[in-house]
């Protein structure tokens, strides 16, 4: 079992700048891989980054790509979302999630776990 805490959403005009992290319970985290996905009111949930356990594979929606930087320390078993240049767009519930079994990583299906998500606004 995994507990996945995320934290770092807020307030933030656009062209501004957050980090979000998620916190990982467990002593496998190394062995998950990571990924944020984000929910905007009145859509359906998109996939937005991921990482492999082991911190070799990044993966970004062509949404974020040069804006979004995915990264993890699994000595503290946290990932982390370093979120710049932010667009109204932007703005949505963003959930981290873990999947141990592999699978394609933009499918919200093949995550085992997620955490409780974290509000990020961005005002134009």
């Amino acid at each position: 079992q995994v507990q996945l805490v995320e934290s770092g959403g807020g307030l933030v005009q656009a062209g501004g700048s957050l980090r979000l992290s998620c916190a990982a319970s467990g002593r496998t985290f190394s062995s998950y891989r990571m990924a944020w996905f984000r929910q905007a009111p009145g859509k359906e949930r998109e996939f937005v980054a991921a990482i492999s356990g082991n911190g070799g594979n990044l993966y970004y929606a062509d949404s974020v790509k040069g804006r979004f930087t995915i990264s993890r320390d699994n000595a503290q078993n946290t990932v982390y979302l370093q979120m710049n240049n932010l667009k109204p767009e932007d703005m949505a519930v963003y959930s981290c999630a873990a999947n141990q079994w592999g699978g394609t990583y933009y499918y919200a299906r093949n995550y085992n776990y997620w955490g409780q998500g974290t509000q990020v606004t961005v005002s134009s």
